[in-house]
This record gives structure tokens, sequence and C-alpha cells, in this order.
């Protein structure tokens, strides 16, 4: 991805392999017959018969030209074995890898330099909490875990190293006896955790916002974190007057106490050194921000061409080759109590189920609810204990031993409060300590630094975060995958408690609806915008919004329901969700496409309902463009100008407006805000850079418009210099004819393998990599193709997949996956999607047994070993 935001920090700098694989990636390329087995031998069987331990009965795995498996078992256990068995066919290095960064265990594959991040890891404690829902489960939930992981088993069996996959004959060069351990179900629950941390919300805006409060003023904070705009975009459910319960619901507080705000500067550090660590996790989802989404809507039957609903999604995360989703069906050759199942959809590689698609009777769609479900207390450590209401109380101490490949290993001492783990201090360095190296930066006051030396007290931070409360996630999945109706849909989804999700709905029947599932927490006082005192009861948390009180919605009188992470509700809602939601660019476009069919009385169709998720119509270029066409200009600059003459604002790949215009863009964001906010608070162009420019526009003389380092005093200075500069540097990208500028060619996405893609040696990243596309799209754009204007123009994060699903003819559906149904880099399938997909196109979704076998390419028959 260029001058990229790397998918980690972390897991990157792997320097000791860099000779070693040069050597062997230059082997594999020049001994051509040796490199062809190498690359070819770990591709999976897929006709035939297999002869598996653990079935009871023959299962069918029938597989189309995309490798896409339909799986058919006469028995749940046999049905999730199956899946198990051709998950780890297809993606066993991305399932091997994911448990390694979930359970904190990377340093056993890739030596010293990922300590760091396994001490993060393990500190907030992913796998210990996975282990205990998985102690929870109910025989018949474990037994679907415990049959998923008999079925991985059954095909390590026979696989090992290179067998398995590509990337093992890599690694054997820096970990020659590695081997890989049995597949169990804290495994696959543990990745929940994985994917809950990605979505973790406001969490970096809580962080952003306190370490601006030390520089700027409560006005210029609120001015960079505006508010939704409720008004102008549409909630979800709009207004929801709730009858609550007895105890009632406390009134959402708009600011947090001052205790909280007056220390700021006592934390600073704090803070600074866990926004760092936060940069060391690697994003298995996604970089996180805003730009993690969704767009999901529905529309009843009533607007549609077949009378019968039709239910859209795409969930914009991280690009990752092999893609995140993993298309499958799951099949009971009977559907009976003891193996209800009839399911096709996306899953993920390492977890049984379907997480988004639809069975017999009901499709849904997931958005990322994005509620505020984690809190950062400032707490007052001093030795082994903290203060909490005027008493000290010991800390939660345990200790862990990291495992080094090539290295010695590691003993780290993980420290908890009631609030949660510790996250800053892990290398022995206390606050006060760092305050005094660096009080300038800090800006702990001197009286606050005498009161901590005195008393040897440091100022620390601790999370308290719902996912780190054991829960019922794991068993929400299968919950969902054999609902049949609304009834059965919000059991399911009762069961869903993190990440929180806005899910979607339709049936066969007609009906449609909307859920906000999760633990969403009620707060004694304050909002969750800034890190509160833990040193006193007062910011706890007394208990979670009831599931019958969270945002809910059953065929609307609109016929339609739009989800792409707006507000969930209008202000009138009497519980408080998050105070930073997605501003609705998307939503409010989405709207409006359904709105202009309904007017022209145009029925809905499958097509259309594609099309708009394709929608390339860029809100701030609408708004900005006509104060950008009024600034005078001259020579190249003012040739450039014209291109935004009669532009139709959208962000095609192959728009010379919009290629000047994101430049212009992304020029204006760095010299706006350069010098004003650090780096780590910068605007990453999205839809919060979309609000804040926009309220400026009709303030010219505002302080944000001047920059004493730029020369610019007001907006016409700044836009000018700012369309100027864009002009030069367009020109150095795409040459010097305006005309010929295209957005898509430095709009581009390169698909990255997530360990091995980010080595630095460019023959093995040619190896794993494919790529770069040029794309159309862009960020808080319903096609949300999106970029960060801190890093550059190149794309990083994407619709990962799409669906349409017709609930008249579950055979007139259709999907796309990102890359392909393969992890095996050079077979066929590992991005044959990518293309369709890069041009907006998509596949058949065929359901019924009759369409699957008449487009079979190849089955394979799993047979009971003898």
């Amino acid at each position: 991805m260029g001058t990229d935001a790397p998918r980690s920090k972390g897991h990157r700098g792997v320097r000791r392999l860099l000779i070693a694989l040069a050597v062997v990636v230059s082997l594999v390329l020049v001994t051509a017959g040796l490199g062809v087995w190498t690359v070819t031998r770990s591709f999976p069987t897929l006709a035939g018969n297999v002869d598996i331990t653990g079935l009871t009965d023959q299962v069918t795995v029938v597989r189309d030209d995309a490798g896409i498996p339909q799986i058919t078992a006469k028995t749940a256990s046999d049905l999730f074995l199956a899946e198990g068995y051709v998950h780890a066919q297809d993606r066993f290095w991305e399932m091997d890898f994911r448990r390694h960064v979930t359970s904190g265990r990377l340093s056993e594959l890739f030596g010293e330099s990922q300590v760091g991040t396994d001490t993060f890891v393990r500190t907030l404690g992913w796998r210990a909490v996975a282990e205990q829902e998985v102690a929870l489960l109910d025989p018949v939930t474990l037994g679907y875990y415990q049959s998923y992981a008999d079925g991985v088993n059954a095909y390590l069996d026979t696989h090992q190293g290179a067998d398995l996959s590509l990337e093992y004959a890599v690694l054997g060069l820096q970990s020659p006896g590695y081997q890989v351990e049995k597949w169990t179900p804290a495994d696959s629950v543990a990745w929940l955790k994985a994917m809950a941390w990605d979505l973790r919300s406001n969490l970096d805006d809580e962080i952003d916002r306190a370490l601006l409060s030390t520089t700027l003023t409560p006005t210029e904070v609120s001015q960079l974190h505006p508010d939704y705009p409720a008004g102008q975009h549409p909630t979800i459910t709009g207004s929801q007057a709730l009858t609550l319960p007895s105890a009632g619901a406390p009134a959402p507080d708009s600011t947090d106490a001052p205790a909280a705000l007056a220390e700021v500067d006592s934390y600073a550090g704090a803070l600074a050194e866990l926004r760092a660590h936060l940069g060391s996790v690697p994003e298995l989802l996604g970089p996180a921000g805003g730009e993690i989404g969704s767009n999901s809507w529905v529309v009843s039957g009533s607007l549609t061409d077949t009378g019968k609903p039709l239910l859209a999604n795409d969930p914009h995360l991280g690009p990752a080759l092999p893609s995140v989703w993993y298309q499958v069906g799951l099949r009971c050759q009977s559907i009976t109590a003891d193996c209800p199942f009839d399911v096709a959809g996306y899953s993920f590689s390492g977890l049984p189920g379907v997480i988004i698609g639809h069975n017999e009777r009901i499709a849904w769609g997931f958005t990322n609810l994005g509620p505020d479900v984690a809190d950062l207390y400032i707490e007052k450590v001093t030795g082994d204990s903290y203060e909490f209401d005027g008493v000290q109380k010991p800390l939660l101490l345990r200790d862990e031993k990291i495992s080094v490949a090539g290295g010695d290993d590691v003993k780290i001492e993980i420290r908890s409060t009631e609030h949660g783990p510790l996250l800053s201090g892990f290398d022995g360095t206390s606050y006060q300590q760092i305050a005094s190296d660096f009080p300038e930066a800090t800006g702990l006051t001197p009286a606050l630094a005498a009161e901590a030396g005195a008393e040897q007290t440091s100022y620390e931070l601790s999370l308290q975060w719902t996912a780190l409360t054991p829960g019922h996630t794991a068993s929400a999945i299968f919950a969902l995958n054999q609902a049949t109706d609304w009834t059965g849909f919000r059991a399911a989804a009762a069961l869903f408690e993190v990440p929180a999700q806005n899910l979607t709905y339709a049936d066969v029947d007609g009906n449609i609806g909307y859920q906000a599932p999760g633990l969403i927490p009620i707060r004694a006082s304050g909002n969750g915008t800034l890190p509160v005192p833990g040193w006193t009861s007062q910011y706890g948390w007394t208990g979670y919004i009831p599931f019958d009180a969270l945002p809910s919605t059953f065929n609307p009188p609109s016929g339609y329901i739009v989800t792409a992470n707006n507000a969930a509700t209008d202000p009138s809602y009497p519980y408080l969700l998050t105070a930073d939601w997605d501003l609705g660019y998307r939503a409010n476009q989405i709207t409006a496409r359904l709105q202009e069919l309904i007017a022209a009385k145009t029925p809905v169709t499958a097509e259309l309902m594609s099309e708009i998720q394709g929608d390339n119509y860029s809100a701030i270029a609408a708004t900005l463009v006509p104060a950008l066409q009024q600034v005078r200009l001259t020579g190249d600059a003012a040739d450039a100008q014209k291109l935004l003459d009669g532009w139709d604002y959208q962000v095609d790949a192959d728009s010379a407006a919009a290629a000047y215009f994101n430049v212009i863009w992304r020029t204006l964001l760095h010299d706006m805000f350069t010098g004003k906010i650090d780096d780590g608070a910068a605007l990453t162009g999205g839809d919060r850079a979309f609000s804040v420019v926009t309220s400026l526009l009709d303030q010219p003389d505002s302080p944000w418009w001047s920059n004493a380092a730029y020369g610019t005093v007001g907006q016409e200075s700044m836009l000018r210099r700012v369309m100027t500069d864009a002009a030069a540097e367009a020109a150095d990208l795409m040459g010097s004819n305006p005309a010929g500028w295209q957005w898509g060619s430095i709009h581009t996405l390169e698909l990255t393998n997530q360990s091995f893609g980010k080595s630095g040696i460019a023959p093995l990243e040619w190896l794993f990599n494919r790529g770069p596309y040029e794309l159309a799209g862009g960020s808080a754009v319903v096609n949300a193709v999106g970029w960060d204007a801190t890093q550059g123009y190149q794309v990083d994060w994407v619709p990962s997949m799409r669906q349409v699903v017709s609930l008249e003819n579950f055979d007139d559906s259709t999907w796309i996956n990102l890359t392909g149904a393969s992890g095996h880099a050079f077979h066929p399938n590992y991005t044959d999607q990518a293309p369709l997909w890069r041009d907006h196109e998509t596949r058949p979704w065929l359901f019924t047994p009759a369409a699957i076998n008449d487009n079979a390419r190849n089955t394979l028959t799993l047979e009971p070993a003898a």
C-alpha cells in the first residue's frame, strides 16, 4: 500500500528473517520445477473420497468454479466437523496466525520483535476470557465447537509444514522446529475478542480528546469532535420513546465531571504510551477508526419488484489477503431438531457457523453499532496497590511467560484493578518518572509531581471493556443460523453481546426489521468521552441497558431500514449509546437514493440494490467545490481548477476532477491543522474531517483557516495556497496534463498477506501479495473504499464483501468476496473474485440443492475412517 498506514505496526519489522528469506525466495524463483512443487504442494484435494476420523456418516462438499464449498451432512456434528476440515484445507495459515495473535504468541513465530505486542495482548487477556467463555457453553454448543476442532485436527493429522501452506516453508527458515498445535474450541472463541477489539468504537477518540485538551480549549476540542447532525442526517430508528424499567435510566451527561478534566495533564504521558501500544496490535479487521463500518439496508416487498424483501450488506474493513471472509453453505440433509441448519453466507475461518447470510427462511446483515463499551480509568497506583474510595486495595497480579523463537523466554507481570487491566507502565517506568524526564511533554504540575513522589504514587490507566467479561456471543452464531422468524432472530440477537452490531432482518413472509444487541454499560456519571478517575466509584458502571430497551424496529411505515453506522436513535432516546457515531453521510445518501426510487414509483430490484452499493457520490465535494471555484488562481492551478466545472461529484476511478479534488482535500487537512494538533490526533479525511471543515466554510476568519507555518491568513488565503500546491502535486503524480489525471491511478489497493506481505523483501512480497488495483470510491462515500489522508491516497478500508439477498427466490441473490476462497498463493481461487469486486460485479449466490449441483465444479466425499 505504498506510503501506507500498515495493517500492523508491530509485526512488520521481522528483520531477522530478511537475509534467509531472500535466499529461499530466490531459490524458489530460479529452481522452477522445485518452486512449482513447493508452491502447489499445499493445494487441497477437492474431488474424490477422503476418510476422516470422527465422522459418523458420509458428508459431501460441492464446490463451484470459485471454490466456494457447499457442505451437506446428516448430523450437526458431522456438518461442523466438515466445516473445520474445509476451513483448514483452504485457510489454515490464516487460522494459525490469528490464534497466535489472539493468544499473545506471535513471538513464537517471528521472534523477539513481537514481545511488546504479545505483552499488550496478554495484558488485555483475550485468550483467558475465551477459555472462560468456552467453560460457560451449553453442551450442545460446546459440541459444535468441538466437532469443528475435530475437523481441523483431522486435516492436521495428514498435513504438516509446507503441506499445510506455503507460509510454513518460509517460516521454517526462522523457526525450523515449529510444530503446529491441535485446534481447540478456545482458539475459535478467541477470534471473537480480536473482532471486538478492532470494532472497539471510541477508545481512540477518548484518548484523542484528553490529549487535545492539554493544548486546546474545550470549544476547540468540541469542534474537532462534532456531535451527530440528527437534524440533517437520518437515524436508524428515529424516536425511541421507551417505557423504562422502574429504576429508570440516567440522563446522559453532556460533559464529564470537572474532576476528570482538571487533572488531564497528570496522566498525559500514560495516554501517549497507551496510544503507542494501540498501534502495535495487529489489526485483523482493519485499522481502527471511523472508516471501520458497514452499509446494510433492507427494503420491504411493498417497494420491490418481486413483492418480497431485499437485503443488502457490505461490511467495511481493512483489506487483507486472503479476505477476512470465507463463503460457505452448511446444510443438514434433513432438517430436524438435532440437525436444524440450512444456512449459507460468510464465515470466519477458524470459527464454525455462518456470521452473515441467510437460511431457508430469514436473511440478515451486520453493521457496527459502535456503542461506547470501553472506558479508561485513571488509577492512583502505589507499589502493588491502588486507591479506591479512600481505601488501598491490592492489585490483581498474574505472571505469564512468552516463548520467543530464536531467543530466551520472557517473563511478564500483568496487573489489574477492579476496573480491568492496567495498560500503562509496561516498561516498569512509573508516570512520575516519565514526568521528571519530560515535564514539558507531560505537563505534570509541580504540586502533583511532589504529591506523587512523596507518596510514591503513579498515575496509570486501566481499561474496563465489555469484551473482558465472559459472555454468550459464541452461542449467538448458532442461534442466529437456525432462527426462522423475528422472535427467534431477536432471541439470537440477545446472545450477541460483544461486539455490539446493527442487525438488519428480512424473512420469506415479507417482514423486515432491525435490532441493536449488545452489552452497553450504564454509567453512574460521565459520558465516556474522556478518561475518568478510577479512585472513586462515582464513575463506575451500574449495569447494562436492558435488551428490550435497545433500539429496534419491525416493519416500519417507510418500508425500508438503513444502517450505515449512523446514530441508531434520535436525541430523545433515554440511554447513552455513544457520543461518537459515524456522522451519517453514507446513510444520508443511501436514504436519498431509496427515496428517489419511491418518489418515482420505481420498484426496487436486486440490481438497483447492488448499484446503490457502488454509489460514488462525495458529499464533501458537493459542499466544498463551490467554495473552491470562487478562489482566484493563475497558471497551472487555474487550468486544474477548470476540472471542477460541471463535475457531478462522483469519485469514479477515471475521473480527473475526483483526482484533483482529493489531492486538494488531503493538502487542505495537512495545511489547516499541522502544528495545531499532534500527529496522533490528525484528521484522517473521513466523516469527522468532513464535518469539521464544512462547519468552518461560513466562518472565513476562523483561526483554523490561518497557519503561520504556511503564511496563510483566512479562508481565501488558505484555499489559494492549497489549490496551487495540490495542482503541482497532482502533476507530479499523474503528469502535466490535467485532462489525463485519474483518481484510480493514485487510489490503489495492494492486497497484502497479513504476515509475510510486509516483510520488506520484494520477491517474498511478490509471492504473497497481489495488485495494485485502481479503484473508485472514497471515505464517507457509500462505495467506502477509504483512504487515510495522513498517509497518502492508497486504499486502507474496503467493502470487504457485498451481498444482496432476494427473499422471493434465494437463487436470485448475489454475492462477492474481496479476494477468493483459497488462502494458498497461486491457487486459481486465491484472488479470482478480486477483479469482479474491483469492477463492482457480483456472482450468483445459488442456494437450492438443484442449482448448486447443476453448477458444481468439484465434489469431495468425506467418509468415516475405519
